[in-house]
């Protein structure tokens, strides 16, 4: 019976064609839609978490009240002991320290007087042997030209930034800031790099340099912003790190101490949390749509086609086939379009969604005014799901549309067969 229902669709085009295609297209938008809303929340997460808020953070708990203003002088002391213990006792996380600061960056001209300057967002990188902080930026990747901090008065500043200034490598640069103590810092610096990350909040005014120049700068000896954690293969798992957050703050964290140390995971910071459910709400939804959708145009087209297979269905059950077998054979064939058009549209959406997942597609236009942590171009990102979630809305709705037309069935009357047959 398989076989036969497969060499009817076959040969009449008619009942196979618009439905497969119809259902191909569904498919593919699917597939292709999923990968790009998994891959553009992949890279806010993945740049949030390289640039801000690491897969967990430790900072007091004075600074996390105020952390969008960069309170400094909140910031963790005795970082090379807290640092140290946290490497000897979680040794399969990627540790390191940051400073974040703010301030204005002057450039001099050959007189000493201000030539160029402008408000600047920075950072202070480890970049000793013993942190992986230059991997987890990719600064080496990011450099357009120069070299990386090698003395403690070097820096690093973005390239966007540095074509605003008019600065460029070996020339000086004068940071003006704050000290953690409160009082104003100024600190002469040397370019050394120019770099981009493809990262609009990041290229349009950073610099980064060494974290023990920075604390010369700020007056921060042995101390840091942040001290940032990320598991080795880069890769954010909720359960483990707040498995690790709970664990720490219970040996570390006291409520009376504003100075205590507290861990964060990456979803209890900047709303992250909140953005994760709505998008995966609305990756749900998205698929809804599509079913909702499809089964309306295949309902439609299931009546039409019933509506010219009267003759057909009227002499198979002049003929003694029951109401419920021709019913279910119908839905065996919707069966048959719904894994065709499925596997039709599936293979087409993996391949665009592959190719978005390489090449990606450009955004910078649309950031210039962001202040969002994420990357200028967003890739789809193909995962497993990929793979079969094409067949929710293909062969669900090629099934549903088939069963509220294959309704019509159960309301033929036997007195109305001979009359069709004659026609």
């Amino acid at each position: 019976m398989i076989k036969f229902l497969i060499k009817g669709l076959s040969r009449d085009r008619s009942r196979s064609l618009f439905p497969i295609l119809m259902v191909s297209t569904g498919a593919f938008l699917t597939v292709v839609l999923y990968g790009w809303i998994k891959g553009a929340m992949n890279d806010i997460i993945d740049s949030s978490a390289r640039f801000d808020t690491g897969h967990i953070k430790v900072m007091t708990q004075a600074y996390k009240e105020l952390s969008d203003q960069v309170p400094n002088d909140l910031a963790i002391l005795g970082v090379s002991n807290l640092l140290g213990e946290l490497r000897s006792e979680e040794n399969n996380i990627l540790w390191t320290p940051r400073i974040r600061f703010g301030g204005l960056l002057d450039i001099p001209d050959s007189l000493g007087e201000t030539r160029s300057q402008g408000p600047v967002m920075g950072l202070g990188v480890d970049f000793s042997s013993e942190s992986n902080d230059k991997n987890i930026l990719n600064i080496e990747k990011a450099l357009v030209t120069g070299h990386l901090p090698q003395k403690k008065n070097e820096l690093l500043i973005s390239e966007d930034f540095s074509n605003k200034l008019g600065v460029k490598i070996g020339e000086s640069a004068t940071l003006v800031s704050s000290t953690m103590n409160g009082s104003m810092a100024m600190y002469n610096f040397k370019i050394c790099g120019i770099v981009r990350f493809g990262v609009t909040a990041m290229d349009r005014g950073a610099v980064i340099g060494d974290i023990n120049g920075i604390r010369d700068a700020l007056d921060m000896p042995d101390g840091a912003s942040e001290i940032l954690g990320y598991s080795k293969d880069m890769l954010y798992n909720e359960a483990e790190m707040t498995k690790l957050a709970q664990k720490f703050n219970k040996k570390y964290f006291k409520k009376t101490d504003e100075f205590s140390p507290v861990m964060l995971t990456l979803s209890e910071q900047n709303g992250l949390k909140e953005y994760i459910v709505i998008i995966d709400f609305f990756g749900t939804i998205l698929v809804m749509i599509f079913v909702v959708a499809m089964s309306i145009v295949l309902w439609n087209a299931g009546l039409m086609n019933a509506l010219r297979r009267y003759g057909e269905i009227g002499l198979r059950l002049a003929m003694g086939e029951s109401k419920g077998i021709l019913y279910g054979r119908m839905i065996l064939e919707s069966v048959f379009i719904g894994l065709a058009g499925s596997l039709l549209g599936t293979f087409f959406g993996l391949i665009l969604s592959y190719y978005l997942q390489y090449h990606g597609f450009d955004i910078t236009s649309m950031m210039q005014k962001s202040t969002m942590v994420m990357s200028n171009i967003i890739r789809a990102r193909v995962s497993l799901t990929s793979y079969y979630i094409g067949f929710l809305p293909g062969l669900f709705a090629s099934v549903i549309g088939t069963m509220f037309a294959g309704i019509g069935i159960y309301k033929r009357k036997t007195s109305q067969l001979f009359k069709e047959l004659e026609i």
